[in-house]
């Protein structure tokens, strides 16, 4: 039995199906999204989104969506289903889907009268260029198929309206045509894998709602063009397969090329297979390199998402190769700017000021895996280097003061995670010492201590590191540490915020934290009583006046929201390093009790990954975009480590 399934049932009550959405990337940047029902719900979504770097570097829906229609005996019965006003659907080919499922490929099941058809989905691996296979099950006449193509060619977050602009004109290739709306964009090849005929038959379809950007409070309607439709006729126990790409194909290879690609995918057969699989979809191979996509549908490659995402998309999954490649990546370009003061056209936020230290983070993972010593030869030199950027005063905005703390200006542009801003000025100025980028400085000198200590030639510099991080200690306690028992989020001159935030979590969530076992404890317990929640934690307690649970409304009023209250799945990986540090063993069951809320959502939102946030009350909804990488990271990270806490546990039953 597939583990994400839909039956009939679900599938044509729209209230259930349209929330439930799919997403398949090429890895190398362009995608496939939409819902479960094949209804376009927001700008974003698409058939074949591609990134069109001699344009800009944002995504470009090209194929908007592909209606299809059963034709027996003269009478047409079209699939496709498109939204234009409330409740308004049309053609309404929903009530024909017998099921979905997404076991290896996103399948839909469809039934008219004695006609069974199946559709299946495969994007290519680093090809612009997605195939869909129709199987005809069962027919007890003479089939015929008729598709019609919703062309788009825009901006993935615009929208397009009829024009005198447009270009109409398709050009005839093997089993199909190519065409191209505007300037600038590729061309865009649709073909079949046997003779299609071509009817041109052109046409604005007007008026065509995204419900999703609706609610969202943004323009949500638009006109595509359908320049006309294919007919293919289709024989009962036939398959027959088309292709949308950037380039013309041979179809006499498109069987072949859809079984290599369906042999290499992951099943999703369980909660760890699906967040393996959506982990892969977020790798970006490009001209620069190997890289982690922050999310879809809307974002690129983001600095601090990418490194928090790297471990748990990369080690926890196997994937050790792959890490090293975009750590490699991501290094080359982090002292590209360090030392040379170059940006990278790929990675952005990367001149923010904790970078160093979260880069830092992300190589301790490794050694988790691989050991010390492993660790010290790979990457010693790379750690050294970040932390004497520091100590020297060569970080963009972070100054190490005389009392072993760093210190940052966020006053008039975001710095940490909490980055919500209004006319570029921060929501939540957090400036001067910020209780996470202090942790992570006090863990970075203990681990490039804990890297060299072994080594003779470097006790002297050991000496050294160790004198400033029992200093950094010292001072984190005194400024941090407050009489309630928990740590202020951060410290200004005499200011300091008594919100109670997640990134306390942080602090007591690293392999080295300036603060005892009881000091965690106390604080974890707070953390436990007004942050935790199903989905990870709040980012802000329900007991502030500012709390706002709930991420909606238009754009001004959910960037006020964001970092009020919806709670972070990627928090409660360094929640539940925090809880295994202060209970040990005993606070395994705890932890894999919580981490059912996150398989929860396999079935919810974008089915098989986890949304950017959640409402910080009940029921929790997912929000924001559809699929992140930190997010899905950061559980993977927590499952790996739940695994072998439950294999030391069984070996040492074993030895008894």
């Amino acid at each position: 039995m597939s583990y994400l399934k839909f039956d009939k049932s679900l599938m044509i009550n729209l209230e259930q199906s349209l929330p439930k959405e799919m997403l398949r990337t090429n890895k190398s940047g362009a995608y496939h999204c939409t819902s479960i029902v094949g209804c376009n719900t927001r700008k974003q979504h698409g058939l074949l989104v591609i990134p069109i770097p001699e344009m800009d570097d944002k995504a470009h829906v090209l194929l908007s969506s592909l209606d299809e229609t059963v034709i027996q005996h003269g009478a047409p019965f079209n699939l496709g289903l498109h939204q234009y006003g409330d409740n308004v659907f049309s053609p309404n080919g929903h009530k024909y889907i017998r099921e979905f499922s997404c076991d290896t490929v996103p399948t839909m099941t469809f039934r008219v009268g004695g006609v069974i058809l199946t559709k299946e989905k495969v994007f290519i691996s680093h090809e612009n260029r997605i195939l869909i296979k129709y199987t005809l099950v069962d027919a007890h006449s003479e089939t015929k198929l008729q598709f019609r193509p919703f062309l788009a060619f825009r901006n993935a977050n615009d929208l397009c309206m009829e024009n005198g602009v447009i270009n109409t004109e398709v050009h005839p290739t093997v089993n199909g045509i190519s065409t191209c709306l505007y300037n600038g964009y590729p061309d865009l090849y649709m073909q079949f894998s046997k003779p299609a005929t071509w009817v041109s038959d052109g046409h604005w379809y007007k008026g065509i709602e995204y419900y999703k950007d609706r609610d969202r409070g943004i323009p949500y309607k638009e006109d595509l063009w359908v320049p006309g439709y294919f007919e293919v006729p289709i024989k009962k126990g036939e398959s027959i397969i088309f292709s949308a790409s950037t380039f013309e194909t041979d179809p006499a290879t498109f069987e072949a090329t859809y079984a290599e690609e369906l042999s290499a995918r992951t099943r999703r057969t369980s909660f760890y297979n699906c967040l393996k699989n959506s982990a892969k979809q977020f790798y970006l191979k490009n001209r620069s390199g190997l890289h982690i996509m922050a999310g879809y549908p809307w974002y690129n490659v983001r600095a601090r998402d990418e490194l928090i995402a790297l471990p748990g998309c990369t080690l926890a999954i196997d994937h050790r190769d792959d890490y090293e490649l975009i750590l490699k990546t991501f290094v080359d370009a982090l002292f590209k700017y360090i030392d040379e003061g170059k940006l990278d056209r790929t990675i952005r936020e990367i001149d923010l000021p904790d970078i160093p230290l979260w880069t830092i983070w992300a190589i301790q993972q490794f050694r988790r895996t691989d050991g010390t010593t492993a660790c010290r030869e790979k990457y010693a030199d790379t750690v050294r280097r970040l932390v004497e950027a520091v100590r020297t005063g060569r970080i963009t905005n972070l100054f190490l003061d005389d009392n072993g703390l760093v210190r940052t200006e966020g006053r008039d542009k975001p710095v940490s995670w909490l980055s919500a801003s209004i006319g570029g000025k921060p929501i939540i100025p957090r400036t001067g010492y910020l209780v996470e980028f202090n942790a992570l400085w006090y863990n970075a000198l203990c681990f490039l201590i804990s890297l060299l200590e072994p080594v003779d030639a470097e006790r002297h510099y050991c000496a050294e590191l160790k004198a400033l991080a029992e200093k950094t200690k010292e001072s984190f306690i005194s400024t941090f540490l407050n009489d309630f028992g928990y740590l202020y989020d951060y410290v200004s001159g005499t200011y300091t915020d008594l919100e109670v935030r997640p990134n306390m979590a942080i602090a007591i969530g690293l392999e080295y934290s300036p603060l005892d076992r009881r000091q965690r404890k106390r604080i974890l317990d707070l953390v436990t009583r007004e942050l935790l929640t199903p989905k990870g934690l709040r980012s802000l307690s329900p007991k502030s006046y500012a709390y706002n649970p709930t991420y909606v409304g238009n754009p001004v009023e959910r960037e006020y929201a964001v970092h009020q209250g919806p709670a972070r799945p990627w928090l409660f990986g360094f929640y539940a390093d925090a809880y295994f540090k202060v209970f040990g063993v005993s606070g395994l069951s705890f932890i894999e009790r919580m981490l059912i809320g996150y398989e929860d959502e396999m079935t919810e939102g974008c089915i098989g990954s986890l949304s950017e946030l959640y409402d910080g009350n009940p029921p929790f909804t997912g929000r924001g975009a559809v699929s992140t990488a930190k997010n899905v990271g950061e559980i993977l990270r927590t499952i790996k480590n739940v695994k072998e806490i439950n294999k030391l546990q069984t070996t040492d039953s074993e030895s008894i």
